[in-house]
Formats: C-alpha cells, sequence, structure tokens
C-alpha cells in the first residue's frame, strides 16, 4: 500500500477518494488482474463498477454529469491503478479523451458522450499513432474530406489504448493534407460508423490487459458536426493537452517505481542465501538504499509539479521533464528488483516480472523519452 503520510499535493478530500478507490479495487481488479492479463482486456463491468463509485473522468463538471474535481483526484486514482500492477485504460479516459470533449466539444458534443463516460457506459479512446507516424505527429496520413456537409475518413492508426472497448474514436486527420501541421483537425467517430472497424489486439511485451488495437476507417462518413474543436486546429489542441497527459504518465511511473521498490525489500527480507537473508549483503542494501533516495526526490518532485498544474502553470517542458526523469526512474526500480529477485524475478508468477515488462513502454508513448529531451532543449 501506497504510504502517502507525507505527502504535500493532496488533502483530505483526495486522501477519503484514495480510500474509495483502494476498495473498488480490492472488489473489481485485484482479484481479477491474472484474468485481464490473459484475456488482453479490461472487461465492462469494471468500467461500469468505477463508474458507479464516481471513479471515472472526476474532472467533468457537474452541469455535463460529473462530479467537478480537480486533477488530484485524477492522480489519486492513477497512482493506485500503477501500484496495483493494472494497465486498464481508465487513466486515458480520466486524464485525456474526457478532457478534450469537456474542453473542446460542443454542448451537443459534451452532451452526448461526458455522462456516458463518467459512468462507464461509455468508453473511449484516442487516435494519433500510425503505422508510419509516432511522435511525429505531423506525420500522419489519415484524411478526413469533405464531402458536402460530412468528412470522409480514411486511413488507419496503430497502438491506440482502449482500441478494442471504445465506443468512441477522436481521430487526428488531415484535413488539408497541403498545410501540414495547419491541415490537422481532430474528428470524433463513433464506433458503429459504416467503414470502421477494429484490427488486432496487439501482442505486446507488456500491459497484456490494456487493448491496444489497430484502427481502420474505409470511408467512414461523419457529420461536420463531429469535429471536435477548430477545424486545422487539430495539433494546437494537441499541444495543449501535452502537459497533462505528460504529467499523468509522471504519476503512473513514480507509484510503479514504488511497488518495484516494495516487491524487492519484500523479497530479499525473506530470501536466504549463504546462511542469512538476501537483504543483509552490503549489494542489496546499497541498491535499495539507492532506489529509496530517488524514490523520495521523486515523491517530492511530483507533489510539486501536481501542484503547479492544479495552479494552471505546469509548463509543456517542465511536464516533459517530469515524463522522462519519473520514466527513466520507473525502469531502473523494476529492473534493479527484478534482479534483487535472481531467478524468480523472470518467473510471471511474482508480480516484479508484470512491473518490469509494462515498464518498458512508459519512456516510449506521450512521445519518447528523446523527444522529451529535445522540448526541454527548446526551453533553454
Amino acid at each position: 500500500m501506497l504510504d502517502t503520510s507525507q505527502r504535500f499535493a493532496y488533502n483530505e478530500d483526495h486522501e477519503a477518494f484514495r480510500d474509495t478507490v483502494r476498495k473498488v479495487f480490492a472488489e473489481h481488479m485485484t482479484p481479477y488482474l491474472d484474468q485481464h492479463e490473459a484475456d488482453g482486456i479490461v472487461p465492462r463491468s469494471a468500467w461500469k463498477a468505477l463508474g458507479e463509485a464516481g471513479m471515472l473522468c472526476p474532472t467533468v463538471k457537474e452541469e455535463n454529469g460529473g462530479l467537478g474535481l480537480d486533477f488530484g483526484f485524477n492522480c489519486v486514482l492513477c497512482e493506485e491503478l500503477s501500484y496495483l500492477g493494472s494497465s486498464a485504460g481508465f487513466t486515458l479516459q480520466n486524464d485525456i479523451t474526457a478532457n478534450y470533449i469537456e474542453r473542446l466539444g460542443t454542448d451537443e458534443q459534451r452532451a452526448k458522450y461526458l455522462p456516458g463516460m463518467v459512468s462507464g457506459d461509455v468508453i473511449s479512446a484516442i487516435a494519433m499513432t500510425e503505422p508510419g507516424a509516432g511522435s511525429d505527429l505531423q506525420g500522419i496520413r489519415t484524411t478526413a474530406v469533405k464531402d458536402g456537409n460530412h468528412l470522409v475518413v480514411n486511413g488507419s492508426k496503430t497502438y491506440i489504448t482502449n482500441g478494442q472497448n471504445a465506443d468512441v474514436i477522436i481521430v487526428v486527420a488531415k484535413t488539408d493534407p497541403t498545410q501540414g501541421a495547419k491541415g490537422t483537425t481532430l474528428v470524433l467517430v463513433d464506433a458503429d460508423t459504416p467503414g470502421f472497424e477494429r484490427g488486432r489486439n496487439l501482442d505486446k511485451i507488456g500491459q497484456h490487459s490494456a487493448d491496444t488495437s489497430e484502427l481502420f476507417f474505409n470511408e467512414c462518413r461523419v457529420p461536420m458536426t463531429n469535429i471536435l474543436g477548430g477545424e486545422g486546429r487539430g495539433f494546437i489542441h494537441l499541444m495543449e493537452e501535452l502537459p497533462q497527459e505528460r504529467l499523468g504518465i509522471a504519476v503512473g511511473a513514480q507509484a510503479a517505481a514504488q511497488r518495484a521498490f516494495d516487491e524487492a525489500v519484500k523479497f530479499t527480507k525473506d530470501r536466504k542465501a549463504f546462511g542469512k537473508t538476501v537483504f543483509e549483503f552490503q549489494n542489496t542494501k546499497f541498491v535499495l538504499a539507492d532506489l529509496k533516495a530517488k524514490l523520495q526526490v521523486g515523491w517530492a518532485h511530483l507533489d510539486w509539479a501536481i501542484k503547479k498544474h492544479l495552479a494552471g502553470e505546469l509548463t509543456t517542458d517542465e511536464a516533459s521533464a517530469a515524463k522522462l526523469w519519473h520514466t527513466d526512474l520507473q525502469w531502473e526500480a523494476c529492473d534493479k528488483a527484478l534482479q534483487l529477485h535472481g531467478g524468480a524475478g523472470y518467473m510471471n508468477e511474482y508480480a516484479i516480472a508484470r512491473l518490469w515488462r509494462d515498464a518498458r513502454v512508459t519512456r516510449i508513448f506521450g512521445g519518447t523519452n528523446e523527444i522529451m529531451k529535445e522540448v526541454i532543449s527548446r526551453s533553454i
């Protein structure tokens, strides 16, 4: 269990919410983690359970069917989910897609999607990445061409979180391919739109419980009213959301690093070798001491970043630095914790194996850590 006694980003309401999250996870997530991993998806029943407990999209305003809480509540859920060791796509809906629709959507769009996203009846995805375009979003090739009062969407997306479950997808498409980034638009595509097809639930190294999919759009006709935000302003809208998205990744990474450390402490204090516990060897104590120091710094920095974001002051380069640092720490903690498990760490029956597998992608998604350095360097 995460120790939050020394945290300064949260208040009593956040911690009461954390208690609710833990109770709901204990009933609806923890007993089924292995099943979720085996199935490659978290069932809609779990989404409904979280929705009924007020754990989905807590920042959505009351007039849009939500609770109107601050982003700290999202962070609490993200920490607990990551510490649990689940890669369920709840945080994508909480931290990213709900904010796009509430901030950029029309009254009709908000009324259509947000209440269901809060209740768990509507699951969302955002489709940016393509086979030929990852961190470079200006290179996307999916098009949304005007035809009367409709847009005709053609193209393919890949590595899309919630792709198998999604009822609505925010598609990043080119409405004017001649304009580069300025020709990019966000388009809402419902999953029952003719011409939309889901591809494979992709076979990944880790994060097995996250349904991550290929999506195909073949002459998908959607009304012009499905444009989200301004036409031709898609790239700008994406950039506006980056601080919150990257902070969310940092939050999950820090919690996962803490879980890896806790697993290593528990294992090494229990496991014996050469007549004493593995913990008693100097190397073990030094590795764990180094990680504990970095985790202490990490939690302090994370609380600083959360507080700054809650005040509306976290910059893109600061959020990128957080994503870079905390995901690097996550990998270091998971890899060293696995090493301290010895051969047991390579066995899937131990939690550290899942934590290690799941950690590898966090330095890639949300913009690779190499791109984070590029972004940070521009602010120097």
